[in-house]
């Protein structure tokens, strides 16, 4: 396909793949950049077209309402809501009202938000299209688990039925929250006010409202965008968008994306995790071999690749040290050892999170988890698991769950937006971290780990508690602190038993103590303040 072809198709990978715009995910003529995400080093020099292979998208028809005309009410648009932005808009209905697709594309989530039980979305579905070879991913949020009737890789056409209206989440009541954002969701693009593509919206009040065809007549008008973070990796790929950007080195980041393709419960921040246990990323001919003979990347054993080295980048043979061969390998080995620890776990041989059973399994053997009946009782499988599963955090796309999204400016006012997105989720002990809540909630720390791993792009991951967070960045009068900067305080002989984020006139937002919830407040007595960004 010549680069006119993007016409009509959009090629969707991460090394050589055909990005829209002059840079990054911006407006222009569709270009290959050279940026390092998409550097094709001499490793991965003859995989081009194997990569490519059959990740296009085709133009998407005309755009339609996510809903049937007159099933729902429209009752809140996008813009500032609450002391924060609103980046869709609202369209209520009984629980069960049909969601339609807006465009025709793939689906690269359907699910899971990432954000917790009662928290943000909970549930979302974002779909990746080609809107006259531009990227645009529409977002459909605050649907019940059991309300989603699509798949991560499925395409789908305009006017599909997608998904239904739920409660689920931090909803007020049922309704569909529906998002437009140009230059992908994921990829760190432009939320759009949906009422620019689709004025109809604007019309749906429950008892009549337009034809949708009218609606897909009206010009998408495509307005101009800042520089998003990112660019386009991943784009249209199932999986392929959770992966960090420029995270990993530059070689393996269009096959990790890819890989994330295989199954959904293995995504590319776990796969990368694990290479980087196993052999720090080193691959090729002089990559070290393990005392036991493991090989490549992945270190796979001779027996193990006999058995799922496949050749994935077209040189016509499979080879462990080759990127693209023992990622792909990797990443269909481990989906097939989920199954089978999945199958243990639903038999009752096993207990314990199928993700660790799954890691123990790539490192000991998924007999030896069958034996034992979880995780083996051996030093190192009991090392490995933990490791990867801490680290996994820290190679995971911020932009991959439900919530904010971080501007290019790089400004460390984005940190007071992303606690801002939590303001009153409950108080949990060790609750939270840079992957943002865990167990329906943050305590201090993990709130502060969160908005600043977000507001970063994934480029700052902070130390876990209060006290290893006062030694970073460099110490700031109280008086001079500027929103974003952290505030320090409950001090102890091993430093503040307390952080939260400044965020502007005399006011912090923080996660307080058990029983109370995240909130915006004033300064407490006795503060310092930190930069870190």
């Amino acid at each position: 396909m010549n680069i006119g072809g993007a016409q009509r198709a959009l090629l969707l990978t991460g090394a050589i793949g055909i990005i829209i715009g002059t840079s990054a995910c911006s407006l222009g003529a569709p270009v290959i950049p050279r940026d390092p995400c998409r550097t094709v080093t001499s490793d991965s020099a003859n995989s081009a077209g194997s990569i490519a292979e059959d990740l296009t998208l085709t133009v998407s028809g005309p755009i339609r309402l996510p809903v049937e005309p007159g099933t729902t009410t429209f009752t809140s648009g996008f813009g500032e809501r609450w002391g924060a932005q609103h980046q869709g808009v609202d369209l209520a209905g009984p629980v069960g009202t049909k969601i339609l697709a807006a465009l025709d594309g793939n689906v690269v989530k359907a699910g899971d938000s990432g954000e917790g039980p009662g928290v943000g979305f909970e549930n979302w579905v974002v779909i990746d299209s080609n809107v006259d070879g531009k990227p645009v991913s529409t977002v459909y949020g605050h649907m019940f688990a059991d309300g989603i009737h699509i798949k991560p890789g499925q395409q789908v056409k305009a006017g599909d039925h997608i998904a239904d209206i739920g409660n689920a989440g931090g909803s007020t009541g049922p309704h569909l929250h529906f998002e437009y954002w140009q230059g992908g969701r994921l990829q760190g693009g432009t939320a759009l006010d949906p009422l620019t593509v689709l004025p109809d919206i604007a019309e749906q009040n429950g008892t009549s409202g337009g034809d949708p065809d009218t609606a897909s007549n009206s010009p998408i008008q495509l307005v101009a965008a800042s520089r998003s973070t990112a660019d386009c990796s991943g784009f249209g790929m199932a999986g392929g968008g959770e992966l960090a950007f420029g995270i990993v080195p530059a070689e393996f980041e269009p096959w990790l994306r890819r890989a994330g393709s295989v199954c959904p419960e293995i995504d590319p921040p776990l796969l990368a995790a694990q290479l980087q246990q196993e052999n720090g990323f080193r691959h090729g001919p002089h990559a070290p071999v393990s005392d036991t003979g493991a090989l490549g990347p992945a270190q796979f054993m001779p027996g193990t690749w006999a058995t799922w080295g496949k050749d994935y980048d077209g040189d016509g043979k499979a080879d462990p040290n080759s990127i693209g061969d023992a990622v792909m390998s990797q990443a269909h080995f481990m989906c097939a050892l989920y199954q089978d620890v999945s199958g243990y776990i639903a038999s009752g041989q096993a207990k314990g999170d199928p993700i660790e059973l799954t890691l123990a399994a790539y490192n000991a053997g998924a007999g030896a988890v069958q034996k034992f009946g979880g995780i083996p009782p051996f030093a190192q499988t009991e090392n490995y698991v933990p490791k990867i599963l801490q680290a996994r955090a820290g190679f995971t796309n911020p932009n991959a769950r439900g919530r904010f999204i971080p501007n290019a400016s790089g400004d460390s006012s984005q940190v007071v937006t992303a606690a801002r997105e939590y303001l009153g989720t409950r108080y949990v002990w060790g609750g939270g971290g840079t992957g943002g809540p865990s167990g329906g909630g943050f305590d201090c720390s993990g709130l502060t780990s969160y908005a600043v791993h977000a507001a970063s792009a994934g480029k700052v991951s902070l130390p876990r508690t209060s006290e290893q967070q006062w030694g970073v960045g460099i110490e700031i009068p109280i008086d001079q602190a500027r929103p974003g900067d952290l505030v320090f305080g409950s001090w102890g002989p091993n430093g503040p038993g307390h952080v939260g984020v400044y965020s502007g006139n005399g006011q912090m937002v923080h996660a307080p103590t058990p029983g109370d919830v995240v909130k915006e407040a004033p300064l407490q007595p006795g503060l310092k303040a930190r930069r870190v960004m």
